[in-house]
């Protein structure tokens, strides 16, 4: 680390330039290659897999995405001559635009069943030639901007699907700047220095840039999710924002301590460049854990996420310590520069709060373990009513075109319209054929069905179809409880005595699909990623009891977080007024993604908490003495930097995509407990209970354990008389001025 650093810092103006024509390079290719994200949700082996396939074997012509155009008429009806015409001259003209497959008019008898009984509503199924992730986003635009010219006076259109939902523009780049400014406003607060706290701003800009651009390139060659570039970009400015954080830190303490600006800078990568390394390897291994749950949807995320978190941590040792040589001794503030000129180099010594808190932690470390734990358990309390599934489209702002397709199709037919059900049978005869048909009777009498099509089979007669809505949201439980009963009770019944083999698909059945295999694979998963965090904090510090208090803080936080991401987007708590949507299901991939991510997280203050305890252990055997300053001189640094990250996760809610707003939510919960609760209350809280057992390790174990440094130990600087090389003082620890 120190070699690269000192060719960073020697060759600056090209550590500078390379990361620049990086960054024009591939955006440049990014441009011209254009997006290709999937949101393929579809798990082979599953049912609504085989029922998917089934259908794309029978009806090719409906394997495409069907979106609606829904009108309705306020004054008249759409049976009305002049609303008739409008309409069928529209939809004659969707009909002859580029990727549009079929239109089923409700005006005839193939759209039988699509105006509404008080003739206010209808709707028309539009198709496209191929499904959601591989629709051009101009064509659905263009559909959009022929269907919305029908609209006048007395006469609303708004479109729905899946496709309709690539048009709608998200918030910009609003979320970005905020957290960027925001960001940039804490960091001048803590160092006074407008230079300074602009190189960690600059740095992430770069790094998360670059990485951007590089997933819209990694889309063209294996399934990223639409989401996966804004998940990377809320990832990557949080950590490498607090990344370049510590490392200019660092950098300032030395040169306060009287070191060159070149030698201070190196130091700096040379000792925290190491940890910031240790943490980003830890979030990529984790985030390339969901490789093992095996489905493409996750893959892409977890190398597209681990992509960003691979270029902050290589801008963070690279072009920061370029940068800080360029700004010189500028990474102080004024008053600084003229305290180190006048006085000379002197310790930085945890002073005020922080030392008056950590002193307060170790006077009642049981009173206040006891309310971290309480206060955890609380907020994770909503995370047993967690219900894992994928909301629909009335989840979406309200003044968005797909949230009013959505309103108007469920009130004029129903909420159940706006998904329904696919029953698809492979037939192999006559008798299978009249069993089908008892079944579509059967299905118009059962519970929570609203309407049943009749049966259609394909040229060969091989494959049914019949469509079932349900009387309740794709969204919703009840529906989801009927996909269960039809697949458990009713379905069964039909086929026995015949060689039919019946499948249920759907919107709402690939995602249960989804989510259950999600869960099944979860404990697995969470299992590999908790374990793997043991060990390696197992040889950081050598120690039993700090990885497995590492595992249960991080549990409590994944736990807490999720309570409160329930309470806000599954119970609805202030939902609307964030301009979040309604109420609805948890995404089933967001588990899996916030334990890849939290973990990482957790382990970037884990290691910066305790490796400074760690460190005053080994110099003094005195647990009390380590716990209290390491928790004085680390918590300011590790406050300051959970600030950073909480700001930059909440102002993606501004982004006006509901799942990066979970997202956003539920890792700004995260951080904030871990920082404000667990790590400088609840640890070392413990660590004061536990004594020296937070250090035992089995002596065989220690001899065939590898010894690795994560931080290697650095000259604490010029020592004032009556100090103790540690340069903090008993009367400082203990809060008294």
């Amino acid at each position: 680390m120190a070699a690269l650093a000192r060719w960073c810092i020697t060759h600056r103006l090209a550590a500078v330039l390379l990361w620049l024509a990086t960054l024009v390079g591939v955006g440049a290719a990014a441009a011209v290659a254009g997006t290709a994200y999937s949101n393929d949700y579809e798990v082979p082996g599953t049912e609504s897999g085989r029922a998917a396939a089934l259908l794309e074997e029978g009806f090719a012509h409906l394997g495409g995405d069907t979106d609606t155009i829904v009108w309705h008429t306020t004054g008249s009806t759409v049976n009305a001559a002049d609303v008739q015409q409008t309409m069928t001259k529209t939809l004659d003209k969707v009909a002859e635009l580029p990727g549009i497959s079929s239109v089923v008019s409700p005006y005839h008898a193939a759209g039988a069943g699509q105006i509404s009984k008080d003739a206010h509503t209808a709707y028309a199924v539009v198709t496209f030639d191929h499904a959601a992730a591989d629709v051009d986003k101009g064509e659905a635009q263009e559909l959009v901007r022929t269907a919305k010219a029908a609209a006048a006076d007395g006469l609303q259109v708004e479109l729905g699907g899946s496709a309709i939902g690539l048009t709608e523009a998200k918030g910009g780049h609003t979320a970005e700047i905020v957290g960027v400014v925001v960001a940039a406003v804490v960091l001048f607060l803590a160092f006074g220095s407008l230079a300074a706290s602009l190189l960690p701003i600059a740095t992430a800009l770069v790094s998360v840039g670059t990485a951007y651009a590089g997933i819209v390139l990694l889309g063209h060659v294996m399934t990223v999710a639409d989401f996966a570039p804004m998940l990377g970009m809320l990832v990557g400015l949080g950590v490498g924002i607090d990344y370049a954080l510590f490392i200019v830190t660092r950098h300032r303490r030395g040169l306060k301590r009287g070191l060159p600006v070149d030698e201070a800078a190196r130091t700096a990568v040379a000792t925290t460049g190491r940890a910031v390394v240790f943490a980003g390897a830890t979030v990529c291994i984790a985030l390339l854990g969901m490789l093992i749950l095996r489905l493409d949807f996750l893959n892409g995320v977890a190398i597209a996420a681990s992509l960003t978190v691979v270029l902050t941590v290589a801008a963070s040792v690279t072009l920061l310590p370029a940068l800080l040589s360029y700004i010189g001794t500028r990474a102080l503030s004024r008053r600084e520069r003229v305290r180190l000129a006048e006085h000379g180099p002197a310790p930085e010594l945890p002073t005020g709060f922080a030392a008056r808190w950590s002193a307060f932690v170790e006077k009642r470390p049981k009173l206040l373990g006891a309310l971290a734990l309480v206060l955890m358990a609380a907020l994770a309390l909503p995370t047993l009513s967690l219900r894992l599934g994928t909301s629909d489209q009335g989840n979406n702002p309200q003044s968005s075109t797909t949230r009013q397709a959505y309103d108007l199709l469920a009130d004029g037919f129903g909420p159940g319209v706006n998904g329904p059900l696919t029953i698809v049978a492979d037939v192999h005869g006559a008798e299978d054929k009249l069993a089908l048909d008892h079944l579509a009777e059967t299905l118009h009498g059962t519970k929570n069905v609203a309407a049943v099509s009749p049966v259609t089979y394909d040229e060969t007669g091989s494959i049914g179809l019949l469509t079932v809505s349900p009387d309740s949201a794709p969204q919703s439980a009840a529906t989801s409880a009927l996909v269960d009963e039809l697949r458990t009770k009713i379905l069964p019944k039909a086929e026995q005595g015949t060689s039919l083999d019946v499948y249920v698909g759907g919107i709402t059945a690939s995602y249960d699909d989804f989510a259950e295999v999600i869960v099944d694979k979860l404990p697995l998963f969470v299992g590999v990623v908790i374990g793997l965090g043991c060990v390696l904090l197992l040889l950081a510090f050598r120690s039993i009891g700090i990885p497995l208090k590492a595992a249960a803080m991080n549990v409590a936080a994944v736990a807490s977080a999720f309570g409160v991401v329930v309470a806000i987007f599954q119970w609805g708590w202030g939902s609307e007024l964030m301009g979040l949507g309604r109420a609805g299901p948890i995404e089933p991939f967001l588990p899996v993604i916030m334990v890849s991510v939290l973990f990482g997280l957790s382990m970037d203050y884990q290691v910066f908490l305790v490796s400074r305890m760690y460190e005053e252990w080994l110099e003094t055997g005195d647990n009390r003495r380590a716990v209290r300053v390491g928790l004085a001189e680390t918590s300011r640094v590790i406050n300051s930097a959970a600030v950073i990250m909480i700001s930059v996760f909440l102002a993606f809610v501004l982004s006006g995509d509901r799942v990066i707003a979970m997202f956003g939510i539920a890792l700004a919960a995260a951080v904030a407990l871990d920082a404000f609760v667990l790590r400088t209350l609840l640890v070392p809280a413990l660590m004061h209970l536990l004594g020296g057992a937070n250090w035992w390790l089995p002596k065989w174990l220690d001899r065939i354990l590898p010894r690795i440094s994560i931080e290697p130990p650095e000259c604490r600087g010029v020592v004032v008389p009556g100090q103790r090389a540690a340069g903090v003082s008993e009367v400082e620890l203990s809060g008294e001025r």
